[in-house]
């Protein structure tokens, strides 16, 4: 049984940790299961993978604040490395023959690199009259301002790929939360092909809480506050002002001796890495890593969590019941924004738009976090989108089905798991 899996990573290392969090759990709930990946992410290589997941690395591509995409590494133009990206996937699909297609986000791939790709599977699946390539698209909660998207997939013409390369459309979202298709306007046959999944929920890190807070030479009266600006690529801003509220007195959280744990992202520009580093070098309270392979573990074991609003970000605080500052991006798309309001109109966690960031805004927030009554309030988010996964990908591998339960209803929402996080 073949999965192949494609992930574009453009920017970031969000889809791709969303990805392999998909993969691992596919592994260890289907027994026989083979995954090969396709991914641009440079940062693959330092991910922790699982047995039976292999992966082609694709040549890097980048998105700018403005959303254009450029070339990364090579001296390549754009067109030359999107047709090398396009030819490798081709190849790689016509020798793996993969009986699941899994398509993250784009339906034609980045600037339709994925077209050859469906075309040949689909004509291969009509000329040797075999069972074609099951064609899945996965998509997040939210992808951008609805405006902003329903344009955008009607000039890419995203509606008529799906509905004549996919069979399903799986979300990782609720629609209590975001309603995809109502969002973003889809049409009744598009619509029909969608199926609710939940949030990821990720359970705990590679190393316990104790182990971590150990390591960080923390005693059981120290408070431990995590700042992670997922990838890095743009998060130098939250770092800086939040090193900037510790060096001012007036400004530094409530209890001396909290700790902070600062995690750059592999992704963090070189300049501003060292930035970072100089401007925590003199204070013994603070200590900084470029990146972690365990960012679950870290935030397992710290009492308050400063980070951007990234999907994976987000589903690791509501599944580790975490007390959280949140500064989501804006640009280029709002995506980050829109989840995290509705996530805070919830009382999940405590948000600050970008515009209005600063050392007195970012320290009156932690402030409050920190200050909290710490009893805990029950937030219902549906955190089963694992599971569902797994139990919708078994009708589509071949000989799998009859020895594979599929809990009745699990094609439709189902009702929210019950959560407690800290308001």
């Amino acid at each position: 049984m073949k999965l192949m899996v494609y992930s574009h990573d453009a920017f970031g290392l969000g889809n791709i940790r969303r990805m392999l969090a998909i993969c691992e759990y596919l592994l260890d709930a289907i027994p026989g299961l083979s995954i090969l990946v396709l991914s641009g992410s440079p940062a693959l290589h330092s991910l922790r993978l699982p047995a039976g997941l292999d992966y082609i690395k694709l040549p890097c591509l980048s998105r700018d604040q403005s959303g254009d995409v450029g070339v990364r590494f090579l001296n390549n133009s754009l067109e030359e490395v999107v047709n090398l990206r396009a030819e490798v996937i081709l190849s790689a699909t016509q020798h793996f023959k993969p009986d699941v297609f899994l398509v993250d986000k784009k339906p034609s791939g980045l600037l339709r690199e994925l077209q050859p790709t469906l075309m040949h599977l689909k004509q291969y699946a009509e000329t040797h009259s075999v069972l074609p390539t099951q064609m899945v698209l996965l998509l997040r909660d939210v992808l951008d301002a609805p405006e902003v998207t329903c344009r955008q997939w009607q000039r890419h013409g995203y509606f008529d790929v799906i509905e004549r390369f996919y069979s399903q459309v799986w979300v990782v979202g609720s629609p209590d939360i975001f309603d995809v298709p109502v969002e973003y306007n889809f049409p009744e046959a598009i619509a029909e092909k969608v199926r609710f999944c939940g949030y990821v929920r990720r359970n705990s890190g590679y190393r316990s809480r104790e182990a971590v807070r150990q390591e960080l030479s923390l005693t059981a009266q120290d408070k431990l506050i995590l700042v992670t600006p997922g990838g890095g690529a743009d998060g130098d801003r939250l770092v800086m002002t939040y090193l900037e509220m510790l060096a001012n007195p007036q400004t530094q959280p409530p209890n001396s001796t909290t700790k902070s744990l600062i995690v750059c992202g592999c992704e963090m520009p070189d300049e501003q890495r060292q930035i970072v580093h100089r401007a925590a070098a003199d204070n013994f309270q603070i200590e900084v890593l470029d990146f972690s392979d365990d960012l679950l573990g870290l935030m397992d074991a710290a009492d308050l969590v400063v980070s951007m609003g990234g999907y994976n970000t987000v589903c690791e605080i509501v599944s580790l019941h975490k007390r959280a500052v949140v500064v989501p991006r804006i640009h280029p798309v709002q995506e980050q924004w829109i989840r995290a309001k509705r996530m805070a109109e919830r009382d999940v966690f405590q948000i600050i738009h970008p515009q209005s960031l600063s050392a007195d805004t970012l320290a009156a927030a932690i402030h409050h976090q920190m200050e909290a009554d710490t009893s805990l309030s029950p937030v219902s988010i549906d955190l089963d989108a694992l599971p569902r996964i797994a139990q919708m990908l078994a009708p589509l591998l071949p000989g799998y089905v009859s020895s594979f339960s599929i809990p009745s209803g699990v094609f439709t929402p189902t009702s929210p798991c019950l959560m407690t996080v800290n308001p």
